[in-house]
């Protein structure tokens, strides 16, 4: 039986990986991203090690005394810990961010993928292991959209895709074809509240994938608490990019949105 590293940051991502990633035979061994793991991820892995989320070389290190040659990233890792976190980095990890031209989330991602390789572990797509997740195309919720929030969703569309490629972010919100927000450190819920605010209510969100996207990593997800996020700012639409990202408790999601007014989309353009 293969075995499969997974490390593991924020959320039920992990834990849903982790799942399937059994349901296709692998046995599951889980480095649990300190602090940010959720404590229950155990209980979906075969075995799992706790270590801080700055110890680039430790994590390395264990994955290879327990024989880890393929390895998968799931679950949010805040990029806002660089800056203002008391975690203290390790050697590898200092090495690492003092050769990045940048500090892009792509960049820190790339480079973690190069340091895996280096020690013989390969990062795998995220997706390969969340294909029930992945986000379908069309309405999903019983609340249709006016023609002028369609309009929306096409001028936000192109903002989203730009700011990805620029690597800045993957979520907008709009109104009335004017943008309200754009995503960069601060993570998809807090540029909701912030341009949910701004607009008042009625405004629209749309989260994609960068243009070129790396599937092994960052790959867009929306929760409960985007939709929370949303329901606390009277927002009227959810514009996901369906095929390239990742809905989780779809149902559950779905129902609440249904009963909040606010119609839900996995749109292609």
């Amino acid at each position: 039986m293969k075995t499969l590293g997974l490390i593991a940051g924020m959320g039920e991502l992990p834990k849903l990986v982790a799942e399937e990633a059994r349901e296709k035979g692998y046995r599951v061994f889980a480095i649990a991203l300190e602090p940010l793991a959720d404590k229950n991820l155990s209980d979906h892995v075969d075995s799992v090690n706790r270590i801080s989320v700055g110890k680039l070389g430790e994590i390395i290190d264990t994955l290879k005394k327990n024989h880890i040659k393929e390895a998968v990233m799931a679950g949010k890792v805040p990029k806002s810990l660089l800056y203002k976190s008391k975690i203290i980095p390790d050697l590898r990890t200092v090495k690492l961010l003092f050769s990045l031209k940048d500090k892009s989330d792509d960049s820190i991602l790339l480079a973690i993928a190069k340091e895996l390789d280096k020690d013989g572990i390969k990062l795998l797509n995220t997706t390969d292991f969340s294909s029930s997740l992945m986000t379908p195309e069309g309405i999903l919720t019983e609340a249709r959209l006016s023609e002028n929030e369609w309009k929306d969703i096409a001028f936000g569309w192109k903002m989203a895709k730009e700011i990805g490629r620029l690597d800045i972010g993957q979520t907008v919100v709009v109104k009335d074809q004017a943008v309200m927000a754009v995503e960069a450190i601060e993570g998809t819920d807090e540029a909701i509240l912030r341009g949910g605010k701004l607009a008042g209510e009625g405004a629209v969100v749309i989260k994609v994938a960068k243009p070129k996207q790396d599937m092994r990593f960052d790959v867009p997800v929306v929760g409960m608490n985007t939709l929370k996020s949303m329901i606390e700012v009277n927002a009227r639409v959810l514009a996901i990019e369906a095929g390239k990202s990742i809905l989780l408790q779809r149902k559950k999601i779905i129902k609440e949105a249904d009963e909040a007014g606010i119609s839900v989309v996995g749109y292609k353009e």
